[in-house]
């Protein structure tokens, strides 16, 4: 739900398994698979998760919205019609698939707004499709830690499938900024350079 507040502390259990039943290990087994089907990329494929009513998105478990979100993907697609995916996942290739990831580094268009040490303010933005800035950040400064280049920018890869390269940051935000707290903490965020207005 975009990093929204007001939900109380995570709750750990000790010894936490990935999966508490076998259907959650099938869910998240089935999206990986029809995600190399190429009908979709992996964030049109978080955003058909995110794309849910609050009322629903709450009363779902973490598998039941990917169940879900996969459920619509294959619908949109008319995969549910009989139409078949040009490419499919072998069993051979899952584990070198998993071990191997996506590479997401591409080559910037242009120089780096920014650098280490530059103070920075989110901007307070609310996008009614997928975007990767958490709400309790949008509207606060932080500073520049580390420049990662340039990435697939998620906002418009949801949106289109283009890629549109950004420069990607992590921005560091003391809790006192954040949330009025006196500890002395702070948090990271790995932002996109449109996510980012210069302060002065």
């Amino acid at each position: 739900m975009g990093g929204n507040q007001g939900f109380g502390p995570i709750e750990r259990e000790a010894d936490e398994p990935a999966f508490h039943a076998e259907w959650e290990r099938r869910a998240f087994a089935l999206t990986l698979a029809m995600g190399a089907t190429g009908q979709w990329n992996l964030d049109q494929s978080r955003f058909a998760r995110e794309n849910r009513e609050p009322a629903d998105y709450l009363s779902r478990t973490y598998y039941e919205i990917w169940e879900a979100g996969l459920a619509r993907l294959l619908e949109e697609r008319g995969l549910l019609e009989g139409v078949h995916p040009v490419r499919m996942l072998a069993a051979s290739e899952v584990e070198p698939l998993l071990t191997r990831g996506g590479g997401v580094e591409r080559e910037p268009a242009g120089a780096a707004r920014f650098a280490v040490g530059d103070r920075v303010r989110m901007r307070n933005t609310h996008p009614l499709t997928h975007t990767r800035l958490p709400r309790y950040v949008r509207g606060h400064v932080g500073t520049i830690e580390r420049v990662h280049g340039a990435h697939v920018y998620p906002d418009v890869h949801a949106v289109t499938g283009e890629e549109d390269p950004q420069w990607l940051y992590t921005v560091r935000f003391t809790a006192f900024e954040l949330w009025g707290s006196e500890e002395n903490t702070s948090i990271t965020v790995d932002a996109w350079e449109p996510y980012l207005e210069r302060v002065r």
